[in-house]
């Protein structure tokens, strides 16, 4: 004979709601104490960024005569017999500028360089994975092949090219080179996305929520973005974390050979230096003023390792392997 739960047990069941699959990826998220870590490294370095003309101490283009590579404020004695001094925290470079103006402003052109061109990527990417996934086919096995020409290009080798040989046309100048830079990184590393987010519909255009949205006569562009996406956007998330460094420690090896942001006079200019563009100038002077090289060294390793951490993170988090 069946039994009736007491009252207060239904109360009980009643009253506790169910999680949502993203409720339990952000408590397992929050969990996770490098991930916090590196969210928290990234979201200051989006506020330097943001406020890089009130944060720093001197305009970043100002020259100071006599102060060509002061080293560090805490250097009392340097390789070219100078002392630091408090007003420059971080030294002067070769022609009197403050390094530790011309470090934060460059805050702005890595944090730019990273989400910018993942927003095209992702856009590109989730697109052309969507259409070949679902349509199959002739359709599939040409968006396939023409993926596989892309993705036999070195990437290294096509943004180096890329940037020599259209820097001086119109479309280098736009934004001091950078709009060039997120074409040149977007143009080969959407080969990735593409094939995730393919991969994904292939098993997703299969389930029973997908046949029953094609039997009440849903039009396949709203079978993918309103049934299929939603279910396969948490790997896009993973990537994305895990794309965004790749993408800064491309432009600080542009900016190292001088192919990044292009050198400007204007002071009211938005982005004025990158960190990649400081390395090439510190690695000449590595011995008179080390901090020069140093400081957006330590800067990139500090945003790269803390997006890794968070992608580390997210990708734990969105596992459901991994809910309780």
């Amino acid at each position: 004979m069946a039994t009736i739960a007491p009252a207060g047990d239904w109360q009980a069941v009643l009253a506790h709601k169910p999680h949502s699959l993203w409720a339990d990826a952000l408590r397992r998220l929050a969990r996770n104490k490098a991930a916090v870590t590196g969210m928290t490294l990234i979201l200051f370095f989006v506020f330097v960024a943001l406020f890089a003309d009130r944060l720093a101490p001197h305009p970043p283009l100002t020259l100071y005569p006599n102060s060509s590579y002061l080293p560090a404020a805490w250097i009392k004695q340097s390789a070219t017999n100078k002392t630091g001094s408090a007003e420059f925290l971080l030294g002067t470079d070769g022609i009197g500028r403050d390094v530790l103006s011309r470090l934060i402003y460059g805050a702005r052109v890595s944090m730019v360089t990273g989400l910018a061109p993942i927003a095209i990527i992702l856009i590109v990417g989730t697109t052309i994975g969507m259409i070949s996934g679902y349509v199959g086919g002739w359709v599939d096995n040409i968006i396939m092949r023409i993926t596989d020409i892309f993705y036999a290009f070195p990437d290294l080798l096509l943004y180096i090219i890329l940037m020599a040989t259209l820097r001086d046309t119109l479309l280098g100048s736009w934004f001091g080179g950078l709009f060039l830079l997120f074409i040149a990184l977007a143009l080969v590393s959407w080969v990735d996305v593409a094939r995730l987010v393919r991969g994904s519909v292939l098993s997703a255009r299969e389930k029973e929520y997908v046949e029953a949205a094609r039997s009440v006569g849903a039009r396949p562009g709203r079978i993918m973005l309103r049934h299929i996406l939603p279910n396969i956007i948490s790997p896009l998330v993973v990537m994305a974390a895990f794309s965004i460094p790749r993408m800064i420690i491309v432009e600080a090896v542009l900016g190292y050979l001088g192919l990044g942001l292009r050198p400007t006079t204007d002071p009211n200019a938005y982005f004025i230096a990158s960190w990649g563009s400081l390395m090439l100038e510190g690695q000449s002077a590595i011995s008179a003023q080390p901090w020069l090289l140093l400081s957006p060294a330590l800067c990139v390793a500090a945003v790269v390792l803390s997006f890794t951490f968070l992608g580390d993170g997210l990708r734990d988090a969105l596992d459901p392997r991994m809910s309780h």
